[in-house]
């Protein structure tokens, strides 16, 4: 009898069902919506945590940890990229999509939070067979323990090139943010590497929730009395929510007399609506006005004064979240869905206009993150002619002695200074305001005349604003 013939039969081991796992199935769907359909994840997570809420699946850890993996996976997927393609043996490219999301949420698990190894391991696997089949979870799991052997740190110095041989590829891979963009942000900040480190580095951090009490609707000290809520930075109106607040749970967010806004847009608002103006202070415009922030804003400011706002706005979809968002304003106002490039009202109308223009959103990239993956240098190109083009309009609306605000949420000196450059160049009529003194407390505003906000130096969105009178 052979020593294989004697050997006692052992019976196949049963198979086990995959252990389905809320938090990080939602979080696959959410990666999968964002790069399926280009959807945005702030945009995509909500509606997917309330219905898991409603459905009985989440408590409030559970919210918090699949918004952690979502956002963090996004916010670090260059680099994460760059680790995972070192533990592969073929070009990412033909890894296939979702099987990428799972190991970059693997990653995410092993490189960016508390979660132990083997637990990261283990639940990326699960979720592998979940949501692709027992095959490639084998890939996932043999994937994921090469990450595994080493820490976040460690993994950089083998997988980033050296800052003195590549200064730009070095902050790119370390701090997830294409080349392209590094380049791009370096020059418009200026500077060595430690302005361009903090900010790459502001970019990856989570933002903080910043409500604005709309003057005459509410006050920051109603929103002070929130739990969680701490007195904003510079903006009168700003209130910030620490980690966990929930703006749906303010009273005066649902009532629609506070809103949620960023408080460097507040800063944008308050300084057209403080900057001296000749003559009567009537009609004010707000050009761009979709979804509608800064537009409430400034209809609370000017119905302090008995002055009407015109919100206009192309996409009719988002005029009706601007009504929305100025619903119950006390002041007059109008909504309505214009083509700013050629609008339907007469030359020299208003007294106050601002155009917060369609841009990159480069200056947003804490709050969306996926941006940075999604916007490419050509893009510039698309967004110019619409820039100078509602620009020009802008001052055509304007009368003489008014004042035109020019707002992009990018710092990108081609969205910026460019453009107000170039069309003043034909518009010599006009005369740049100096901003910074039309917000008194706030520091390291730049050079003048214009206003660069950051998100290192100020916690706010990257917003730029120039002021411009029309003089004749």
């Amino acid at each position: 009898m052979s020593e294989q013939s004697r050997r006692p039969h052992r019976p196949a081991k049963p198979y086990r069902r995959p252990q389905k796992d809320p938090v990080r199935i939602l979080a696959f769907d959410a990666l999968r919506a964002v790069d399926e359909r280009d959807a945005y994840a702030n945009l995509v997570l909500p509606p997917l945590l309330r219905k898991a809420r409603e459905n009985g699946d989440f408590d409030a850890r559970d919210a918090a940890l699949a918004t952690e993996l979502v956002y963090g996976t996004l916010r670090r997927q260059g680099t994460y990229d760059a680790i995972i393609a070192a533990c592969v043996d073929r070009p990412l490219r033909e890894v296939d999509p979702p099987v990428l999301d799972v190991l970059s949420l693997g990653a995410h698990q092993l490189l960016g939070t508390r979660i132990p190894t083997h637990a990261a391991v283990s639940a990326s696997v699960e979720l592998a067979r979940v949501v692709l089949g027992d095959g490639r979870a084998k890939f996932v799991n043999a994937v994921l323990r090469k990450v595994a052997r080493d820490d976040l740190d460690g993994w950089l110095e083998k997988v980033a090139p050296p800052y003195d041989e590549d200064p730009e590829d070095h902050l790119a891979v370390v701090h997830s943010h294409p080349r392209w963009v590094v380049s791009a942000l370096w020059d418009s900040l200026g500077g060595g590497r430690a302005g361009i480190e903090d900010l790459l580095a502001a970019d990856n951090e989570r933002p903080e929730v910043t409500l604005v009490a709309r003057p005459g609707r509410s006050t920051a000290e109603e929103l002070l009395n929130e739990e969680a809520a701490v007195a904003g930075r510079w903006s009168p109106y700003a209130v910030r929510l620490a980690e966990g607040g929930e703006p749906g749970a303010v009273e005066a967010v649902r009532e629609g007399r506070a809103g949620v806004q960023d408080e460097g847009s507040q800063l944008v608002a308050l300084a057209l609506a403080n900057a001296p103006i000749e003559g009567p202070d009537e009609k004010w415009l707000d050009g761009c006005a979709g979804p509608g922030g800064k537009a409430a804003l400034l209809a609370a400011l000017a119905a302090q004064r008995g002055a009407f706002l015109l919100a206009s706005e192309k996409q009719p979809h988002r005029a009706g979240l601007v009504a929305r968002a100025l619903d119950g304003n006390p002041g007059p106002y109008q909504v309505i869905a214009a083509d700013g490039t050629r609008p339907p009202w007469k030359p020299g109308t208003f007294d106050r206009v601002l155009v917060d223009v369609p841009c990159t959103g480069l200056g947003a990239l804490r709050r969306r993150p996926e941006a940075r993956w999604r916007r490419r240098p050509e893009d510039l190109d698309s967004f110019a002619p619409i820039q100078r083009g509602l620009l020009r309009t802008a001052l055509d609306s304007v009368r003489v002695g008014g004042v035109v605000g020019y707002a992009t949420c990018s710092p990108h000196l081609a969205e910026t200074r460019a453009v107000v450059s170039d069309v003043l160049k034909e518009r010599p009529h006009t005369e740049l305001i100096d901003a910074r003194p039309l917000l008194p407390g706030v520091p390291d505003l730049g050079e003048g005349p214009d206003i660069q906000l950051w998100p290192h130096i100020h916690g706010t969105d990257a917003m730029y604003l120039a002021l411009i009178r029309r003089t004749a």
